[in-house]
């Protein structure tokens, strides 16, 4: 059998909370003592209760942080990758099988959405472009 690890992040909304794993006890059964929370977004680790944090433990906690930062950020893209998907599967359905109707219920929702959408890409590529230009 694999061994527990010593460390359960368990996920919330902003981050997580953060116990230790037991298994050293009497019962042997499994034990999970909050020691901390930790909030994703702005890099806070607070101990639980009365627990003081050791020099181990917010190690691991901090390298947990780091690499769910990571991981979040690579969601994100896929996310947005996966949206990419989406609209031309959204072209398709509009040149191929939508009803007039259906045509109907989405094409302003969409215009607008696509709109603000490009707006919003075209200013961050102008920014970006003028940033990267060098100055004369």
């Amino acid at each position: 059998m694999n061994e527990l690890p010593e460390f359960y992040f368990r996920i919330r909304e902003n981050g997580a909370a953060v116990f230790r794993v037991d298994t050293e006890n009497r019962q042997r059964r499994i034990e999970l003592d909050q020691i901390a929370v930790v909030n994703v977004k702005n890099g806070e680790i607070k101990p639980q209760g009365k627990h003081v944090l050791t020099d181990h433990e917010m190690a691991a906690i901090q390298d947990w942080l780091a690499k769910r930062i990571v991981l979040l950020a690579e969601r994100d893209v896929d996310d947005i990758l996966r949206t990419v998907d989406h609209l031309n599967l959204t072209t398709q359905w509009a040149q191929s099988k939508a009803t007039s109707d259906q045509l109907e219920a989405v094409t302003d929702a969409l215009l607008l959405a696509m709109h603000d959408l490009r707006s919003v890409l075209v200013r961050k590529k102008a920014d970006r472009l003028l940033k990267d230009k060098p100055q004369s």
